[in-house]
């Protein structure tokens, strides 16, 4: 038998900073680019009632964890159960059980705030963000941690969406926050764009990039779906979070390879290579850069455990008792 402790949404909200979660998530990338193992999601999709299972895992040695993220979406009850399990990477005992849905918009911006620290330009100060939901907001606060930001440019479809994320991000950030009609209007001389939807179809105009641009497209993980267009992947240095999972459902990529003006072969490096210095990031300040996120096992293990180590200190939670397969499969 042994004791594991349960976190709920509550008690994970707000326990840790943006800073905190982008270095977590930052030496968890670290390690991948060392070698530490990680899968792209499996999606199971239902049909009636509609619905999606995923899964996604890694294992983070140096943490001393591994686990990742279940989820449901959709279903009878139209919404969505995000479950992190983490494992103590050397017994392999349970170590923690979190309500993932709190950590959900941090560790997932995280991994974009990395990606940009790695591959915008040291100077860049100005952002167009597409979206304006939780994950936006996520971005948006791990971002800042990175990089000094003076003019955040916030476009969603929904007019009273965008004006209401804008005023309250400018209240948040130093930088100055201001919701503009069109994407077009955000991504014009941006030196960072985020896109953070579920859009099916391209939100920008490739051609509208300035060079030296980063982008993090972080919204859209479907093989026919995509944020960006082909004209953005082709001028891109394209960093995915895993390769495998870029040939499997990155739907700009794999769509923009169809079209013929990319192939495999444009794939630069995964994430944690870049992170980890086994190749270089940036090389010039005309490059444009593309950081593809689609959610890995690498963020969720690295921000569960730093929020498990918190909660731990603080003796946050309740405990749950698991019993081995020895005792279990014997009834011993």
């Amino acid at each position: 038998m042994t004791t594991t402790r349960f976190l709920t949404s509550e008690d994970v909200q707000g326990l840790a900073t943006p800073g905190e979660y982008v270095d977590a998530v930052r030496d968890g990338y670290r390690q991948r680019g060392e070698g530490a193992p990680a899968e792209p999601r499996t999606k199971l999709l239902n049909r009636d009632p509609p619905g999606m299972f995923t899964t996604y895992a890694a294992v983070l040695p140096e943490t001393g964890a591994m686990g990742g993220y279940m989820y449901s979406a959709g279903f009878g009850a139209e919404d969505a159960w995000f479950m992190t399990p983490l494992f103590d990477s050397a017994s392999g005992e349970p170590l923690a059980l979190l309500d993932g849905a709190s950590m959900n918009p941090f560790k997932t911006g995280a991994a974009g705030a990395v990606a940009a620290d790695e591959l915008a330009r040291e100077d860049a100060s100005t952002v167009a963000l597409i979206g304006s939901g939780p994950q936006a907001r996520g971005q948006l606060r791990a971002l800042a941690t990175v990089r000094d930001l003076e003019s955040v440019w916030v476009y969603s479809p929904t007019k009273e969406s965008r004006e209401a994320f804008a005023g309250e991000m400018d209240r948040v950030l130093d930088a100055s926050v201001a919701a503009v009609a069109s994407s077009g209007a955000a991504v014009e001389g941006a030196d960072i764009v985020v896109t953070a939807t579920t859009a099916a179809e391209p939100v920008f105009d490739g051609d509208l990039l300035e060079p030296g641009t980063h982008v993090t497209a972080m919204g859209q993980y479907h093989p026919e779906k995509r944020e960006l267009d082909a004209t953005t992947i082709e001028r891109a240095k394209y960093v995915p979070d895993l390769r495998e999972r870029a040939l499997m459902d990155a739907g700009s990529f794999l769509l923009a390879r169809d079209e013929g003006v990319v192939d495999d072969d444009h794939i630069y490096a995964e994430l944690g290579d870049v992170v980890a210095g086994s190749v270089p990031g940036r090389e010039d300040d005309e490059e444009v850069t593309v950081f593809d996120s689609g959610g890995t096992g690498i963020e969720t293990v690295a921000a569960a455990y730093m929020l498990y180590e918190k909660a731990r200190d603080e003796d946050l939670g309740t405990t749950i008792d698991f019993s081995p397969a020895s005792e279990s499969l014997t009834g011993e």
